[in-house]
Order: structure tokens, then sequence, then C-alpha cells
């Protein structure tokens, strides 16, 4: 080995550095295959003491010895060498004696890595300098430029010091605006002078050191290409520093147009403040002022609309004769979906209607009127001298999804490559039922057929396991983390690791035994009886691979719900008669919880062949497939602000016959006791298949979940509501609770799912939209729910056709929250959203009559959003003709 390796490997930097001095460009050439080879090396230990002994040796020399500019930047930004501290002017002065040529062609690439290569900036720009290149104008060199200029007091001065110092201001600064996501750097400091970024950029291009007519064009490019919130703010604020001459905003009235339509709300509203001036002075064409109010009024923010209102307001107070052009863009507030807009719309319009000398004006007008709400369109009739609509309202027909179908199971893996790829696939992302279960099934099968072939297929899936230790070696590490001491199953694919690790040897003999025993014989949280079942039946199987392997599994379902069809069992059962292979005990539990007896029919012939096996198991599944279904008795508590559901004693499931993990399902069930609980949203998936048939104890053991989603913001277990809607079974009050809940959900994906389980239920006529109607009234009486959330919610229900159902739902929600109008000062916040849903549904499905207590959110006085919606409904619901259906 050379002097330089040695060196380089024990460490010593600066020997490093002197040996390299003295070394010709050929010498440091031939160095480069031992110094890659030693990189290689440390790859596999590069924590380890030689590792961080020898890698800012390494980094040095490896950047030294090599000739290739684009060599020299891979070695710089490879990521297993960003963690050498290595001074940039030691690597300048190392580099310098390069052609100018190859130093800027050096800077270019490092300039072109990605911002995460972490390549430092002051090693960018001093290779600019000796190379008297132009500048970069990549995002990762402008990041560098900010930052640097940001930090760098070395210099003195403030930032504006700095930028009037720098030589390369003009193009670094025009690379300012077509960086993404800046504005966070810009508007970090908070001071607006010169040491802030703003007001800095303000000032040189007042001193005339930047073109300001280059830099205002940008600016506003920059706004109309929109980004991200911190970007709008800082482009925006550094346009008004810039403070715009009226000549300037005139010369740019069509960009204001766009951005008053597009841009996000800030942005909009400075637009919208410098079209009005121009068009309250005169300068703005009204036909100008009508395309920019078109758009404006098209849009949700309702501090936009409304000032684009008093806008019209005032231009056509200022100038009668503009009223031709502008009446027909007022009338497109008419279809905005906030009822004070509509209204404002409308007395604007009956303001400026005398003014109008277009006959196609009124004819507009009236077209425009038919998408006002129902109490409103009266009076646009009367003003504008047109028949108001026919009050009866038509036939109403109920969109509602199809119930989703459950899939089939695909045929089990028949191969080790295939199950392989199952098993694989699985660990890699958490699996749903369907995932899961195959490859559970396909490792039991291939276990009992070709346990040799399957070890040997599954070598790249014991690779990537953190409990592999090729052996018994290495057991009590997995141990430590699968038995009860080290916690349980986190998720569904640790729960395939535990047979796995069986089949590899990780876990004892011994050891699988003693955690099949004490299968449910601990307690904890609601959860654990659900968990209990899900692993006990996992340790079961990995204790039977390792001593008496089971040739497949008798629970694997038949649908993707978890369903397991009876004559599917019956068929499974006889052929263990036939192998006079040994039955499971958890697994044939978790099968009677999964096979379907709402077919009665069905069962019974099924329980027919069943006893005709002539086994113990066929005798109790014929017992089980005939035998009712009881219902456990079931109170509500209050715990907090959270309503919760207490269960009693299931009778069918304490049978002694069940498995101990099993018959804690069937016992009472205290929600508001507290448990610590570890499990997440990864396992959630797989408890609603566990028993299919009997959502209501599930979803009783998942309502704290649900609660934790609207009151402690709480993400992504709501995804599990879709697949508790799908299961069969009474949707009792927990599944309606569990509901109610995930429509207040904090997260919008969460409302999503509780959305789909909504119309999943109703699909399914298991909905009562009674029961739902009053835990919404619960939960936000006890503040739970946050009714804005929940109005978001329904209202993206309704959106899909399913307005009766929603309506019907809040036709027993509000009531007794619009009766607490009476002793309440203020409002519910958000009751005006809610109660404006209910109004869109009425109208939409044709309800009529009354809703008690309506009155007193109507005749309040002003003109809030509660207010106006609830005479809109109140409107709707008086009208004459009957209810459609």
């Amino acid at each position: 080995m050379s002097e330089l390796m040695d060196t380089v490997r024990a460490g010593h930097k600066g020997q490093t550095v002197r040996l390299l001095d003295t070394m010709t460009d050929a010498e440091r050439r031939a160095h480069m295959p031992e110094l890659k080879a030693l990189r290689k090396e440390l790859r596999a230990t590069r924590w380890d003491a030689p590792g961080r002994r020898a890698y800012p040796s390494l980094y040095v020399a490896g950047i030294v010895c090599q000739t290739g500019a684009s060599a020299v930047a891979a070695w710089i930004a490879a990521s297993d060498m960003r963690w050498p501290s290595t001074s940039p002017a030691l690597l300048l002065r190392l580099l310098g004696d390069r052609p100018a040529e190859w130093l800027g062609d050096l800077a270019q690439r490092l300039a072109q890595r990605p911002v995460s290569s972490g390549v430092s900036y002051p090693l960018m720009s001093g290779l600019v300098r000796l190379a008297g290149c132009p500048v970069p104008t990549t995002e990762a060199y402008v990041r560098g430029w900010v930052d640097d200029l940001e930090v760098n007091r070395e210099r003195g001065g403030t930032l504006l010091d700095r930028l009037r110092s720098d030589p390369h201001l003009e193009p670094m600064v025009g690379a300012l605006f077509e960086t993404n996501d800046i504005g966070g750097r810009l508007i970090w400091s908070a001071d607006k002078g010169p040491d802030g970024w703003i007001g800095a950029l303000a000032l040189v291009c007042a001193e005339g050191r930047l073109d300001r007519k280059v830099v205002v064009d940008a600016c506003v490019a920059r706004l109309l290409r929109g980004g991200t919130t911190a970007d709008s703010r800082a482009f925006l604020s550094l346009l008004t520093a810039l403070d715009l001459t009226r000549e300037e905003r005139r010369e740019r009235v069509g960009d204001w147009q766009g951005l008053a339509s597009d841009a996000p709300s800030t942005v909009a509203a400075h637009a919208q403040s410098v079209l009005g001036e121009l068009a309250l002075a005169g300068e703005l064409p009204p036909r100008q002022l009508a395309e920019m109010s078109e758009a404006v009024l098209f849009r949700a923010e309702k501090k936009l609309v409304r000032a684009q209102l008093v806008l019209l307001g005032k231009a056509l107070a200022r100038d009668g004769s503009a009223a031709d052009t502008l009446l027909p863009a007022v009338a497109h507030g008419f279809g905005h979906q906030d009822p004070d807009v509509q209204e404002r719309s409308l007395k604007l319009a009956e303001r400026h209607l005398r003014k109008v000398t277009d006959p196609g004006v009124r004819a507009d007008l009236v077209l425009a009127s038919e998408q006002l709400h129902t109490g409103l369109r009266s009076r646009a009739a009367d003003l504008l001298g047109s028949a108001p609509a026919a009050p009866e309202p038509e036939a109403h027909e109920e969109i509602l999804p199809p119930f989703p179908e459950p899939t089939r199971l695909a045929p089990p893996p028949v191969t080790a490559v295939e199950a392989t790829e199952e098993i694989g696939a699985a660990l890699a992302a958490q699996p749903s039922v369907a995932e899961f279960e195959r490859a559970l099934d396909g490792l039991v099968r291939l276990a009992h057929q070709d346990r040799e072939g399957l070890s040997q297929a599954l070598e790249p899936v014991f690779a990537r396991c953190w409990w592999d230790g090729a052996g018994q070696g290495d057991a009590r590490s997995a141990e430590s983390r699968f038995l009860r001491s080290g916690g349980g199953v986190y998720r569904a694919s640790d729960g395939l690791e535990i047979p796995l690790a069986a089949l590899r040897g990780s876990i004892r003999t011994g050891h699988l035994l003693k955690a099949v025993r004490e299968s449910g014989t601990h307690r904890g949280c609601q959860h654990r009886p659900l968990a209990e079942v899900f692993e006990a039946r996992l340790w079961e199987v990995a204790y039977r691979i390792r001593t008496d392997p089971l040739p497949f599994l008798l629970s694997t379902p038949s649908w993707s719900t978890g369903l397991l069809e009876p004559d599917e069992l019956v068929d499974r059962l006889d052929t263990y008669r036939r192998l006079g292979a040994r039955v499971a005990e958890t697994d044939f539990a978790q099968a009677l919880l999964r096979v379907r007896r709402a077919d009665p029919v069905r069962a019974a012939a099924a329980a027919e062949r069943a006893a005709a096996l002539g086994t113990a198991e066929g005798a109790r599944l014929a017992a089980w497939l005939t035998a009712e279904t009881p219902w456990p008795t079931s109170k509500r508590r209050t715990h907090a602000t959270r309503l919760l559901i207490d269960h009693g004693e299931v009778a069918d499931l304490r049978d002694d016959s069940f498995p101990a993990a099993f018959r804690l399902l069937g016992e009472p069930m205290d929600a508001g006791r507290d448990w610590y609980c570890y499990h997440d949203t990864g396992l959630l998936r797989q408890w609603p298949a566990l028993m299919p048939e009997r959502r209501e104890l599930t979803a009783a053991r998942m309502v704290r979940d649900m609660a934790a989603l609207a009151l402690h913001d709480v993400r992504g277990t709501g995804a599990v509501l879709p697949q508790l809607a799908e299961c069969g079974g009474e949707a009792g009050e927990a599944t309606h609770l569990c509901l109610a809940y995930g429509l207040g959900a904090r997260h919008p994906e969460d409302r999503l799912a509780a959305v789909d389980a909504l119309l999943t239920l109703a699909a399914d006529d298991r909905l009562s939209a009674e029961r739902l109607g009053t835990e919404i009234r619960l939960l936000t009486r006890t503040g739970a729910l946050k009714p804005a959330r929940l109005a978001e919610s329904l209202r993206t229900a309704a959106a899909t056709g399913a307005y009766r159902t929603v309506w019907e739902v809040l036709g027993h929600a509000l009531p007794p929250l619009l009766a607490g109008l009476a002793f309440a000062g203020t409002p519910m916040r958000g009751l005006g959203d809610l109660v404006g849903v209910a109004a869109e549904c009425a109208e939409r499905c044709g309800a009529r009559g009354e809703l008690p207590h309506l009155d007193q959110a109507a005749d309040r006085r002003g003109s809030s959003l509660l207010v106006t919606q609830a005479r809109r409904l109140r409107d709707t619901l008086a009208l004459p003709g009957t209810p459609s259906q």
C-alpha cells in the first residue's frame, strides 16, 4: 500500500494535503483505483470509527486525484461524501491551478446539482471567481446566494450594502424571480428596511442599480405564474414596496385582470384595488371592468366578491350610462353559492335597473335570475316584470352510488416464487385485508409443501428483515421485539413477520409455544380483544410451521371484506379430514367469525354438509351456522366532550369452545376506561374483517379512534370507515357515532372517507338519517364537532346527488341546534353553513313543510349567514306543492 493510502486510512488530512501537493497529475491519477476501492469498502461501515476517521482525507484525495470535471463534481456531491467537514478555501487552493475553463465547467456542474446534494455555496462561488465565468442561475446557486448574503456578516454593513457590492447583482436578482419556493427566505426577516430582502431590493431599484421596469415586470410575471403562499406573499410585498406609479399601473391592466381572476386571494385583492382605483378615476373602460367583475364574482372568497359588488355600485353611481355594460356582470353574482352575495347582487340590480336602455340587458337579467335561490326568485320576477317560475318542484330522483361489490380473493399462490412475491409486496407497504390474507395463506401452504424451496426463494426478503440472523444465533433479538414483553404487533406487516421469523428460525420453538399459551391472557385498551384475535392466529400458525405445518388456512376469506362462504369452509374441513391434518384452534375460530350466516338457506345447506363430515369441527360449524346471533345490550356515556358506547356481554362469543383470545371479544366493554394504546392505522384496516357480519361490535371498539379525528387532529384513521360501511350486520349507534365523528374530522381526507361511508350505508339501505342526525346534534352541542367541517362534508355528499338523504339527516340534526338560539346570545359558529347546506338540499329535493325552531333563526335581525340561509330555507319549505319523492 502506498504512503498516500496509509495516510488517508489513518485520517491525517493535513499530511494527505501535503503529499498531494508534491505529486504530479499522473501520480495522482494512479491512486484513483485504490481510492475508489477504499470508498467502496467504507460504505459498508461508514459510521464505524475507521470510516469516520478516513472519510475527510478520502474526500480531499478523491477530489484532487481526478482530472475530469464531471468526475470531481460527482465525488463532491455524492451522498456518502456529504458529512466530511472540509473548508471550501482548502478545496479552492487545491483546485486553483486547473485551467479557467475547467474550473468554470466544474462550477456549472456543481450548481446544477439539486439543493439536497448540499454542495457548498462558497465553493461554487469561489470557482466562479477563479474561472471568471458567467454566474450560474440554478436553484442551488440562487438559494446559496440568498443564504450567504443573509447570514454573511463578515463583510459588514446591511443587506443593502452587500447587494450594492455584489458584482453579479443583476443576473442573480433575475434568477431570483425564476426560483421556485424562494419566498420563505425573502420574508424570513421581519426587517422591512435596508437589512431585509424586500426593503433592500426596493432600494437598489430606486438607486438605479437595477432596471426598475425589468424588476416590476418580473415581479408581476412571477405573481401571474403562481406558486406557494410564501412566494405570493414575498413578491406581492416587493411589488407593494416598489410603489408603482399611476402610469405603471395603467400599463399593466391586463396583468391586474389576470391576477384578480386567478391569483391567491391576497394577490387578487391587491389587483382588485388597483383596478378599482383606475375604474373610479375613469381610466378603466366599463367593458374591462365588466370582464374583470365576471371573473371575480365567480370566485368563492366572499370578501373579494363583496368588494367587487361595492366597486360595481360605485362605478354605476359615477356613470349611469355604463349600466348596459355593468349590470350583466352584476348578474353573475346571482349564481354565487353564498345567498348573501345573491341578495347583494339583486339589490344592486334593483338600484340601477332604471338606468338600463338596452332591452337585451333586461332579458339577460331575467335569464340569470333563474340561478337565484327560491326566496329571491319571486322578488326578481317582480323587479324584472317576468313570470315567476312554477312553484311546483320537479320530481327529485335521489342518486346514490351503487353499493360496492366485494372482490373475490384470487387463487392462492402455487409456487414458492409466487408466494415470495405476495409476501414481499405485503411487507413493503401496509397491506389490505386481501393482500395480507393471500400472503399469509401462501406462506402456510408453501411451508407445508416445499419448506426448503420456500426458504430459498425468501432469501431476498429475509435479507431486508432487521431480525434476520440466519439461524438461532440472533433469536433473542427477534423475540424481544415480537413477544409480548416487546409490545406485540404494531402493523399488519409486523404480523406477517412472525411466521416468517419462525420459518427462518429466528424465534425459538419454546417461545412460540409460550406465546400461543399466553394468547387471551392480556388486558389493555379497548382495541386489545381485536388485537389479541389478530395476533393469536399468527402465533399459532408460526408455532405449527415449526412443529406441524398446516396444509392451508381454514380462515382465509372468500371476499375482500373478510367474509367466508360456508360451502368453502365445509370443503376445507373435508380436505383436512381426508389429509388427516390437525385443525389449528385459532384458525378455525377465526373461520367461524368470518363465515357467512346472513343467508339462512345457504347456511342451513352448508350446516347439513358440515354435520355429515363426522368431525368435531364439522359439528361445531353446523351448530354455529344454524344458531341465532345475539345482540348485546349497549349504553351511551359522555367522557369529557366525547360520546362513547359501552356494550354488554356477547353470549355466543363467551362460549368455552372458543380460544381464550376470542372470548375477549364477548366481554363487556367499558369505553370510558383509559388505557395506553399503541395500535396504529396499519392494524386498524384489518379489524373489520375479523367479524365482517358484526359491524357494530367492531365499530364500538373504534369510536374513540374516530373521536380523535375530530378532537385531537389525528390523521388517517378515517380511512377505515368505508371498509366498516361495507361490512354486514346491523348499523347501530356505534356505527353512526363513528360516522358522525368522521364527518367532522379535522383533515379533508378523513372527511371524504366518512362521506364515502355515508353514501355506502345509504346505498345499502342501512343508514338511519334520524340516528345520524341525532349523533351530529349531540356531538355539536358538546363541542366535539365543528359545524363548518360538518357542512363541508354534507355538502360534498349532497353534491353526488344524495340531496334527500342529506336533507333528512339535517332535518333531525338542526331543530335542537336552532332551538338553542333562544337562550344563546351568539349563534354557534358555523351553524349558518349547516343551515345553508340544508337550504340547498331542500331546494334540490323539493322538501316542503315546517322545520321546528327555524323561525327563531330566520326572524333574527341582521344579514348574517345564519339569518339569510334560515330565511332561504323557510321560503323553500313554505312553497306550495307536495314534497317530491
